[in-house]
């Protein structure tokens, strides 16, 4: 069973928090976002229920031990940083991608989830480095 930092699983959870809140407001994607999710605009600037944050920080949480059990330290923070992206754009951009092929979902919509999901793994790798 492996053994837990139980404060870096919190703060690489949150820092996915932090990352998405920037990564999908209109500083950055959050725009072209919503345009080619389909989603229409007045439901993008509504406030998302306190479920929505809350469910998602759970499963932020659970993608934190996962990648906490599954790989070990890295012998360096350029080495956790790459661990985490490679998890992030080619374990889980790669599945986002094959859903939405069958989804019929635009290379757009993929290229910035699957961004985002590659930045957040990295920050994961980073962080697990530094408070690991």
């Amino acid at each position: 069973m492996p053994q837990f930092n139980l404060l870096a699983v919190f703060a690489a959870a949150l820092s996915s928090f932090v990352l998405g809140g920037l990564w999908y407001s209109k500083l950055l994607f959050g725009a072209a976002w919503t345009r080619e999710s389909g989603t229409p605009p007045a439901d993008a600037k509504a406030a998302h229920p306190a479920r929505v944050f809350g469910v998602s920080f759970a499963f932020a949480l659970l993608a934190a031990f996962a990648y906490a059990a599954l790989f070990p330290p890295a012998a360096s923070l350029a080495e956790g940083a790459v661990r985490g992206f490679v998890v992030g754009l080619c374990v889980v951009g790669a599945s986002f991608g094959i859903n939405y092929q069958f989804a019929n979902r635009s290379p757009q919509l993929w290229l910035i989830d699957a961004g985002y999901h590659a930045f957040q793994f990295t920050l994961y790798g980073i962080v697990f480095r530094i408070l690991g």
